[in-house]
């Protein structure tokens, strides 16, 4: 239902642009969301994106993360810019309306020091 892709491995201050592809449900009814996980650490929200477009970021990206969404094409995207080590992680991007909710398989990103 949700497929991510774009991870991989780069400097501290470089960027990498995360997708995901939806299919399978009503894409533009749902609200959308990045999130990611270090081992042994719980999976926490990093950015949002509802419905209608609006956006909210865990602080600690703010002014770095960008996320958007193509409706058309059924698409949610993460513009990560000025990244550090501390951005490693495995992203999953995950959709929900409040009666379902689907996640990706995960992405991993790792940031070298």
């Amino acid at each position: 239902q949700l497929q991510a892709s774009g991870g991989g491995l780069v400097q501290a201050g470089g960027s990498l642009r995360l997708s995901c592809a939806a299919s399978g449900f009503s894409f533009s009814g749902f609200d959308m969301g990045w999130y990611r996980q270090v081992p042994g650490k719980q999976r926490v929200l990093v950015a949002f994106i509802t419905s209608g477009g609006s956006t909210n970021y865990q602080d600690s990206v703010k002014g770095r993360f960008t996320i958007s969404r193509d409706n058309a094409k059924k698409t949610l995207d993460l513009q990560m810019n000025g990244l550090k080590p501390e951005d490693t992680a495995v992203y999953y991007c995950s959709g929900a309306d409040g009666y379902r909710m689907y996640w990706g398989q995960g992405t991993e990103v790792t940031v070298s020091s």
